[in-house]
């Protein structure tokens, strides 16, 4: 899980500057309309909708916007669009494995757009069933080990964590530096999240991943063309999420970021 866990640190990176371009909100609401569509508007009945509309919230999406992409999806209000969910296998440099979830209303634009970008960036399109072999969907959250509570910073231990969450069906709390990772089963994440919420302990993030079951660690010529490409294909407006069972040793993602 380390490899994984530093390319969703190397993700979130990206994705506050994805946020000052405007492109993380455009996602985050597209999700919250499919959400509102599949399982009605009412955040209290539909645990799909309630972690878009979190997710939205902790990355700072207005609340208007929040609320008219709601309607929109639950058709309160016109203007929603039908979205479908694609999933691209690929692999890219050094033979890693990538697993491309698009979100599109055009099934020809997104498929033109991944082909292109993925063979401009040294990638090839892979055969169904190649690639997502090696992944498992999971229940991943993300649990900041600095908290505020009653206007002061505290800290929260793996203990605590496991305490409110194995019960609920967590499989593993995994340490990564300033943070906590919290995987369980897919259909486990809604009860996890809740869980910690019943804790009074805070997430940053809870979603519904592809954790690979093997990793291929990298050296710096590789980690930045694998990077490259993964920053082609979320450049993509179709392009929701990326997988990756990239390994990129901390001394690596060192140096990348010294060349930043």
């Amino acid at each position: 899980m380390s490899g994984h866990s530093k390319w969703a640190t190397t993700k979130h990176k990206k994705a506050a500057v994805d946020a000052k371009r405007g492109k993380l909100f455009a996602k985050l609401i597209k999700n919250i309309e499919v959400a509102a569509r599949q399982g009605g508007g009412d955040l209290s009945g539909n645990p799909t909708l309630f972690d878009a509309v979190q997710k939205a919230k902790k990355s700072s999406v207005p609340n208007d916007n929040i609320d008219r992409a709601v309607k929109r999806g639950s058709g309160a209000e016109a203007g929603g669009a039908e979205y479908s969910t694609i999933m691209y296998e690929v692999y890219g440099p050094a033979g890693v494995a990538f697993l491309v979830e698009c979100l599109t209303d055009n099934k020809n634009r997104a498929a033109m757009e991944v082909r292109t970008a993925v063979t401009r960036n040294g990638g090839t399109l892979a055969d169904p069933g190649s690639v997502s072999r090696l992944f498992t969907r999971k229940g991943v959250i993300v649990v900041p080990k600095t908290q505020e509570k009653d206007g002061a910073p505290t800290e929260v231990s793996e203990d605590m964590v496991l305490e409110a969450t194995l019960d609920a069906g967590a499989e593993d709390v995994n340490d990564h530096d300033d943070s906590f990772q919290v995987i369980s089963e897919a259909t486990d994440i809604v009860d996890v999240r809740q869980s910690l919420q019943t804790a009074a302990i805070d997430y940053d993030s809870a979603d519904v991943e592809f954790v690979p079951s093997m990793e291929i660690p990298v050296d710096k010529d590789a980690a930045a063309k694998v990077l490259k490409l993964a920053d082609a294909l979320e450049d993509l407006d179709d392009v929701q999420n990326v997988f990756t069972n990239v390994d990129i040793p901390d001394d690596v993602l060192a140096q990348l970021d010294d060349e930043d």
